[in-house]
C-alpha cells in the first residue's frame, strides 16, 4: 500500500519534501521504530480522541510515550476519552487497519501534538501502511503541525 492515497496528496500539496523507510511489518509504533532501527521519541503516533460533544481530536506524541488524558484536559479545558478501534477504520478509509497517519490535516481534523517531539532533529510518520514510515526533518514536521496545537501531554512509558 505503501503511503496513504491522503497523506501523499497533502504532502505533496503543501511541497514537503520527505522520505520513506521500509521496515518489517509491524503492529504497534514501539515495534514499527524497532523494526525500522530509529529512535521511539522520533516515532510520532497517533491517538484519536473524541469529546462527549461527538467532536474528534488526534494527538500526535512519540512511540515511547503513553497520553495523559487528565495532563490533556487540564491544558486545554476539554475531556477527552479514547477512540474505539473499529470507529478509525471509516476515517482512515485510505490506510490499513490500524496504521493511522499522524498527520490530521490530511484528514480535516484537528492536531494536538507533544511538545518531545517538537525537540528532534527528524521525525518518523505511519504512512498509513504497516511497512513504510515517512521520514521528515524537525523544519518540515513544524510545518505540517503549524495549524495544530501543541502542549506537554505525555509521559515516557518505555525506556
Amino acid at each position: 500500500m505503501s503511503i496513504a492515497t491522503r497523506v501523499r496528496a497533502y504532502l505533496n500539496t503543501h511541497n514537503i519534501g520527505y522520505e520513506t523507510i521500509i521496515h518489517n511489518h509491524s503492529h504497534c509504533s514501539m515495534e514499527t521504530a524497532r523494526a525500522a532501527g530509529i529512535k521511539p521519541e522520533q516515532t510520532a503516533k497517533a491517538v484519536m480522541l473524541e469529546d462527549h460533544q461527538g467532536h474528534h481530536l488526534m494527538a500526535v506524541l512519540p512511540a515511547s510515550h503513553k497520553i495523559s488524558l487528565d495532563r490533556l484536559g487540564q491544558q486545554f479545558q476539554a475531556e477527552w476519552h479514547l477512540l474505539e478501534e473499529e470507529r478509525l477504520t471509516p476515517m482512515f478509509d485510505d490506510c490499513e487497519p490500524g496504521a493511522v497517519p499522524s498527520l490530521g490535516a490530511a484528514y480535516n481534523l484537528n492536531t494536538i501534538y507533544d511538545d518531545s517531539l517538537a525537540n528532534q532533529s527528524e521525525v518518523y510518520l505511519e504512512s498509513g501502511d504497516h511497512s513504510t514510515l515517512i521520514r521528515l526533518r524537525a523544519e518540515q514536521f513544524a510545518e505540517l503541525m503549524r495549524r495544530g496545537q501543541h502542549g506537554q501531554f505525555s509521559n515516557k512509558a518505555y525506556h
